[in-house]
């Protein structure tokens, strides 16, 4: 599988109709798999009701739309567990597969993202997340962590939260010696 994980954008729009959603107004949505990756189709509930069965979903489910509020401008820029999985997903960085997973989960007990599905596909466990208030989809490779293995991992996503470097990382080149 070239990619292990994706984030899919909610469209603001029914894909069929073209309504543009209103706030708390219920939609679904639609994951598929075809030649160019996922894709994400979302739908009004009366769209839904005619094409849910010509869709072929890879995944599909319910949700309520919500306007993104404002973004309040923050005086100082911090690394979130949010930010950080955002940009590790950019990234596409596979060796960091269980660092995306744990924020993943993370964001999961904070009620930040909804798990909507777990897949089987080409020898990998995929799990479906959608962004409460964005609706945004994040398509996260379970690595199969073993228990030995979450202080390692735990330990490389608080240093990464804390701007300390990335995970495999043992001295800061900013430091005096480090790297000497």
């Amino acid at each position: 599988m070239a990619q292990d994980w994706d984030i899919k954008s909610r469209s603001p729009a029914c894909e069929a109709c073209h309504a543009e959603f209103t706030d708390k107004q219920a939609y679904f949505s639609a994951l598929t798999f075809g030649s160019q990756g996922y894709a994400r189709t979302d739908f009004c509930e009366v769209c839904w009701r005619g094409k849910s069965r010509e869709v072929g979903a890879f995944s599909s489910w319910h949700g309520v739309f919500r306007l993104p509020p404002p973004k309040p401008e923050e005086p100082l820029k911090k690394e979130t567990a949010e930010t950080l999985l955002r940009r590790l997903i950019e990234e596409d960085d596979a060796p960091r597969a269980a660092v995306i997973y744990i924020l993943a989960v993370m964001l999961e007990r904070k009620r930040v993202l909804e798990e909507r599905d777990v897949r089987e596909h080409e020898g990998a466990t995929l799990r479906v997340y959608e962004h409460k208030k964005t609706g945004e989809t994040f398509i996260v490779r379970d690595p199969g962590l073993r228990l030995d293995q979450l202080e390692e991992v735990q330990g490389d996503v608080i240093r990464m939260l804390d701007g300390q470097g990335t995970p495999g990382t043992d001295a800061d080149p900013a430091e005096p010696g480090a790297g000497a």
